[in-house]
């Protein structure tokens, strides 16, 4: 008998298992894919570790979670630095003095702030969907190059259909600074996030190509308690109804040249161009491998964004007022399993970032040990 059966390896799960562990409780983990690591997992191509199910960038300004890492991986130093792709013209990510200054041709912050200040003008009072809180933002330019076409692929909405939250923390800089994220901690797991994962497995059973849902009341009737990571409404037969998600398709091709984009990530802003970025895995690792050989290949992907159906990889949630009131109805559910914790990104149907998983993770395991 098992103190705990965890439903999923990905990064709640790892966590969990890892901790229960380490605090000697007897834990089984589960996948019903053939990898551990979940959407994190990054496979090895020639030297080049392939982020499987889509760019994964370590970022966190929570100094406990980036504490507990190091224990199962070295971090490298990469930063976020996107492209935007608009029908050719090439601009920064986020949003700082080399946007505006190709956008306008502005040369000082003040210059571009003006822009900005002028452009916002046609939003007057709170921005009630996501093209006016944008437009509040950044002015319409920039909304209509570098916004609109991209988050209209991404979410198969139009800009006025969407919420306003979904854009709040668009980053604006009137400084030249090109990373994209405002976080202390930031980087890449050297020799890529599977074998991080597999450090934090070490020690505990693990069994793939198993299907929790599948054979719900053998897995149960193996364990104490049952810590769930896969989608809630799933866990219930999708008896109250399906949650949405988008989901992510990928193109992924290795190509015979070193190099094809020159950077990790292009976003492609335009309505047009069906895919909405490409990915340039090699450059998560400055296009070395780990013995710091230069690599002759590369790899790349293709993202296409698509509404999520059964049989789908789920990856964002749709958390608008109706999937919102559909995943209260479900969590009412879950709060009755008395055997079931609910976790991680699907198990709370919740947009998190790594580090917010992490972080959740190692604060729910606090009252179990």
């Amino acid at each position: 008998m098992y103190n705990y059966l965890i439903v999923g390896s990905g990064l709640y799960g790892a966590v969990m298992a890892q901790q229960l562990h380490a605090a000697g409780k007897n834990v089984l983990v589960i996948d019903k894919r053939p990898n551990i690591a979940g959407n994190v997992y990054t496979e090895n191509v020639e030297g080049i570790q392939v982020h499987k199910y889509g760019a994964h960038i370590f970022h966190t300004n929570d100094k406990k979670v980036w504490d507990y890492l190091q224990a199962f991986t070295v971090f490298n130093r990469f930063t976020n630095s996107p492209v935007a792709n608009y029908k050719g013209e090439l601009y920064s990510l986020p949003f700082n003095m080399y946007t505006f200054n190709k956008m306008w041709g502005v040369v000082t912050p003040e210059e571009a702030a003006a822009k900005i200040a002028e452009q916002r003008k046609e939003i007057t009072g709170v921005p009630r969907n996501l093209e006016e809180q944008a437009i509040s933002l950044v002015g319409r330019d920039i909304f209509e190059k570098l916004i609109k076409g991209y988050t209209e692929k991404q979410w198969g909405r139009d800009c006025k259909d969407l919420p306003a939250f979904i854009i709040r923390r668009l980053p604006v800089r009137y400084t030249f600074d090109n990373n994209y994220f405002n976080a202390l901690y930031q980087g890449i797991p050297i020799g890529g996030y599977t074998k991080m994962v597999a450090k934090m497995l070490e020690g505990v059973e693990v069994r793939l190509n198993e299907d929790y849902l599948a054979d719900k009341a053998k897995w149960d009737a193996l364990a104490e308690k049952v810590i769930y990571t896969g989608p809630i409404d799933a866990y219930f037969h999708y008896k109250l109804g399906y949650l949405e998600y988008r989901s992510v398709r990928f193109e992924t091709e290795l190509l015979d040249m070193p190099n094809f984009q020159g950077n990790a990530a292009v976003n492609y802003t335009d309505r047009e161009t069906p895919w909405t970025r490409i990915i340039e895995h090699k450059w998560f690792e400055f296009g070395k491998d780990e013995a710091g050989n230069d690599l002759p290949r590369t790899v790349i992907s293709r993202e296409y964004s698509s509404e999520w159906k059964p049989g789908d990889e789920p990856y964002y949630p749709v958390n608008d007022e109706r999937n919102s009131a559909l995943y209260a109805s479900y969590k009412a559910l879950a709060d009755k399993e008395d055997k079931v914790i609910f976790g991680g990104r699907l198990g709370e149907y919740k947009y998190y970032d790594m580090d917010q998983v992490i972080a959740a993770a190692l604060e729910r395991v606090e009252g179990l040990e």
